[in-house]
């Protein structure tokens, strides 16, 4: 008996170490396991509470490493101007995310979560992050290879601080432009919007050849999970008041607001958010048809489907006000991760109560949390789920900030050039005796911007953030010889006794964003008329208009000699001067309709009472001088 003993316990120790072998291999960690079995495998192991935590998205401000492990929370977001610190560092970002991240994966399963944060011109709450120009302008250059560019760098600036997902881009047809995220949009033409969906790959990488259509796709450490927004009709409520209601048909939906939607599936778009709007009287959040049966079902949609900012809660109105029946239609409709983001007990607690009295079948809750793994999975987060410090020096590059200031020359549409066609203004000579720079937003990075830079609604002033003012980028570029005067809002007194050569007046709109935006006059505000009506009454003078859209300038039209749209350009100004004083040429053309008056509202390119002042693809040319 004692000879046998030893064989046997050396067999028995193998089976002991066998068994523990087979029990520390997790299929679902195995990456070279196809993506079906992985999720298949997570999925079995999960309890009814692992699995909701999944479908909870909460703000950092509530987040914390014991938060992300008591209740499996699967997503965390940065709300607008949420950050860890004022002007905080990349590596501050990454050590917070990562921090946050250790909750996470000490959990039971160790699922990773995914921190979402809007990055919609640039990393834009970010310190030091290049701004890039808003939607709005972009549309204007109709170059989908420059937009696909724009994605590239806004990946590499988003993982420079440890984030691997971004709510961008937005794909709203804005069709009235008092609207307050008019823009976030790249044009009232459908076509346009389709093109620069050019974006995604941009952010996510080239989806590979043989793909199956709907699968989401992001490759690898250096790109981001990007997400389509807000699903659908968002840029069409009536007369562009937000989150408002969009009255048109079927067919009118489908041809003017969806088009986008299909190029973003085809390119392998991660998610998709829903719009706070309704269709037709029903609140997108609770709209079954379209977010199951037509874009998951029809469309063949394989990502996640996000809900907006407290977006369940506003199904009923007043929000909040009946929040049981806000998950019920909201998880029903087909929303997989709810971007809750404070009061994360009450839904876990609600939608936990639904489950378990049948309200909402299982099948439901498994369908999201499959989405969201499937995303999870492809964009390796499993095999890297913590940030390094590797990709902190393309935080606003001198590369990047060079692509963006390329972007501003794109984007800009001269509207006027000379009183006569024959007697053009620009481009201005560099070298003169004196030019006066005028206007409330040409020594304002802030207003150059717009919102959604560094705090939501966006900030005036030069201390929040990098970059060049349009005064500075004129002072950079004329001759040393020639003088520059800055006066915010001079008088005719001062001007008449100064000999200027000319004058260059930059006014636009205050920053602002969604709902603070929606405007019933489209008027530059105070002082913009009385600086334009005091310059351009004395001296010859190019007017630069710094908007989120289309405004009233008819009334001052006959004053002004040369007049350009700039939109919203971000931190490089300089792109600017770039094409004022002629070392490049305009060739932007607008992907708006200019109007003369508010009652023609809304109008668009094809209405039959079509009769802007500046049409719809308008735009003036003018060569460089350069050469």
């Amino acid at each position: 008996m004692g000879r046998f003993s030893i064989p046997m316990m050396g067999f028995m120790l193998l089976c002991c170490l066998a068994a523990l072998t087979e029990a520390k291999y997790l299929k679902y960690k195995d990456p070279k396991q196809p993506l079906g079995a992985r999720i298949k495998d997570l999925m079995k192991k999960m309890t009814l509470a692992e699995k909701i935590g999944q479908m909870v998205q909460i703000e950092r401000s509530v987040a914390t490493p014991d938060v992300m492990k008591t209740y499996f929370i699967g997503s965390v977001l940065s709300g607008g101007g949420s950050v860890p610190a004022p002007k905080a560092s990349a590596e501050a970002w990454v050590n917070m995310v990562n921090e946050l991240q250790k909750g996470s994966l000490s959990t039971r399963l160790g699922i990773p979560m995914i921190y979402g944060i809007d990055a919609v011109h640039g990393h834009n709450n970010v310190y030091n992050a290049t701004i890039f120009p808003h939607n709005v302008g972009l549309g204007v250059t109709r170059d989908p290879q420059l937009i696909k560019r724009i994605g590239d760098a806004t990946a590499l600036e988003v993982r420079a601080t440890g984030i691997p997902y971004v709510f961008a881009p937005c794909i709203a047809v804005c069709r009235d432009p008092r609207w307050g995220r008019c823009y976030e949009s790249y044009s009232e033409d459908p076509k346009i919007v389709q093109q620069m969906t050019e974006i995604i790959p941009g952010l996510q990488g080239e989806i590979p050849v043989k793909s199956r259509k709907g699968v989401p796709f992001v490759a690898g450490k250096q790109k981001v999970a990007a997400c389509a927004k807000h699903f659908v009709g968002d840029g069409g409520t009536t007369k562009g008041i937000d989150e408002n209601n969009t009255v048109i048909g079927l067919n009118g939906l489908l041809s003017i607001h969806m088009p986008a939607y299909y190029n973003s599936i085809s390119k392998g778009v991660a998610t998709v958010m829903i719009s706070y709007s309704s269709w037709n009287g029903k609140r997108m959040h609770e709209n079954r048809d379209l977010v199951t049966d037509f874009l998951k079902n029809k469309l063949k949609f394989k990502g996640f489907v996000i809900s907006d900012w407290q977006g369940i809660d506003r199904i009923t109105s007043p929000p909040h006000a009946n929040y049981s029946y806000s998950v019920e239609a909201g998880v029903g409709a087909g929303i997989d991760m709810i971007m809750v983001p404070y009061n994360f007990t009450e839904f876990i607690d609600d939608l936990t109560d639904q489950v378990k009295r049948k309200i909402i079948p299982m099948s439901r809750i498994d369908d999201a949390v499959k989405r969201i793994l499937r995303v999870k999975f492809v964009m390796g987060l499993f095999e890297n789920p913590v940030a390094d410090f590797s990709l902190v020096n393309q935080l606003g590059s001198k590369e990047h900030r060079e692509l963006a200031r390329e972007a501003v020359r794109k984007t800009l549409v001269l509207l006027k050039n000379g009183k006569s066609a024959y007697k053009p203004l620009l481009p201005l000579p560099k070298k003169t005796a004196k030019i006066l720079v005028a206007g409330s937003h040409a020594d304002n990075l802030g207003y150059q911007c717009g919102g959604w830079t560094i705090t939501w609604q966006g900030l005036g002033g030069n201390d929040l953030t990098s970059g060049t003012t349009i005064l500075n980028a004129v002072k950079n570029t004329v001759d040393p010889s020639t003088q520059v005067v800055y006066s915010e809002n001079p008088d005719a007194e001062f001007i008449k006794s100064n000999k200027f050569s000319f004058a260059i007046v930059v006014v636009g709109d205050p920053t602002y964003a969604e709902m603070y935006g929606d405007s019933n006059n489209l008027t530059i505000p105070e002082p913009g008329p009385s600086t334009i009506n005091n310059v351009c009454a004395a001296v010859e003078c190019v007017v630069v208009v710094i908007s989120g859209r289309p405004v009233i300038i008819q009334p001052y039209l006959a004053k002004i000699d040369a007049l350009v749209a700039a939109w919203l350009p971000g931190t490089e100004g300089q792109g600017i001067a770039d094409l004022l004083f002629g070392d490049y040429g305009f060739t932007g053309k607008l992907a708006r309709t200019w109007l003369k008056t508010l009652d023609q509202l809304p109008m668009n390119v094809g209405d039959p009472h079509y009769d802007p002042l500046f049409p719809f693809g308008f735009g003036l040319t003018t060569k460089s001088t350069k050469n």
